[in-house]
């Protein structure tokens, strides 16, 4: 399953409308359905409230179905291929050190550093 199918997923196990999840995150409508229909991938800051709005934690929503395993593997190739092998590796080996909530809080924290370089 995809974030887009998470979202989804469990926006339907809330009985929340689409209608109303997107106004609870403060989001548009045809926003919420490129996401739900996978056009578009939330950035984290959009995940986070969407997770609290649905009461459950954001790595809910950024979990993989493991029998699609080739998608996975296809993203990885291309964010490897973008950022580099020597970066790939240093970001994965630190990342093995924190748990998933500080892995969390530090994809937000660059998140917001990216938002003021803008």
């Amino acid at each position: 399953m995809t974030v887009g199918d998470n979202i989804r997923k469990y926006r339907e196990m809330k009985n929340f409308t689409k209608d109303e999840l997107a106004m609870k995150a403060r989001m548009g409508v045809h926003t919420l359905e490129s996401y739900e229909a996978n056009e578009r991938v939330p950035e984290l800051d959009t995940i986070l409230k969407i997770s609290t709005v649905l009461d459950i934690p954001a790595s809910e929503l950024m979990e993989f179905d493991h029998e699609d395993d080739t998608l996975i593997d296809r993203e990885l190739e291309k964010l490897v291929q973008e950022i580099g092998v020597k970066s790939s590796k240093l970001i994965l080996k630190k990342a093995r050190d924190f748990s998933e909530q500080d892995v969390l809080k530090a994809m937000n924290l660059l998140y917001e550093l990216n938002q003021q370089k803008k």
